[in-house]
């Protein structure tokens, strides 16, 4: 595998189609995401990667500023743009109830979510799914984009089965407000 790493080096899907530059996403930058499991453009720890590498799989503990009040309903999509696609990975896509409060440590599990988590289908499947990337392929940035919805995503077509790349799009807003932080890792 680390020689397929070495010779997709170069190839990258970079971050014009993440979530966060779609045009009914967009809006005000006002929101810090955090973690008490890594810092902003820190390594994510391998208890938050894939099983098979030797992770847990567990989503990392988010916490954020102050939500805007008429906030409805919270999106939560993490994708890597590292992955060697046209497209990063969407590797979880998930709705919060806000006034939940900070998603603790594997609260984006498929099998148990989170108080007020409905999690959704990735790239992958549904729920979080850990870094993974091939070995050899360099660093890769997983992008934990959080959006705070002025409306909640209808639940008609339903969005547990729409594939990321159709729902994303429809999703309207407008968005009151938004924050972002990145992990990495590499093999």
């Amino acid at each position: 595998m680390t020689l397929l790493g070495r010779l997709l080096r170069n190839r990258r899907a970079g971050d014009t189609h993440l979530a966060w530059n779609l045009p009914n996403l967009q809006g005000p930058d006002q929101l810090t995401l955090t973690s008490r499991d890594f810092d902003d453009g820190g390594p994510l720890p391998l208890a938050q990667c894939a099983k098979h590498i030797g992770g847990a799989d567990r989503s990392p503990q988010l916490a954020w500023t102050a939500l805007p009040p008429a906030t409805a309903q919270l999106l939560v999509v993490v994708e890597d743009v590292d992955v060697p696609l046209g497209k990063p990975a969407v590797h979880c896509v998930a709705l919060a109830d806000p006034s939940g409060g900070p998603l603790e440590t594997g609260a984006l599990t498929a099998k148990e979510p989170g108080p007020g988590v409905r999690v959704l289908r990735s790239t992958i499947g549904r729920g979080y799914h850990g870094p993974a990337p091939v070995k050899g392929h360099g660093p890769h940035h997983y992008v934990f984009q959080l959006f705070a919805l002025s409306a909640p995503v209808p639940d008609s077509p339903s969005p547990e089965r729409a594939r990321p790349r159709t729902l994303l799009p429809v999703i309207t807003g407008p968005v009151l407000a938004r924050g972002r932080l990145t992990g990495v890792f590499e093999r």
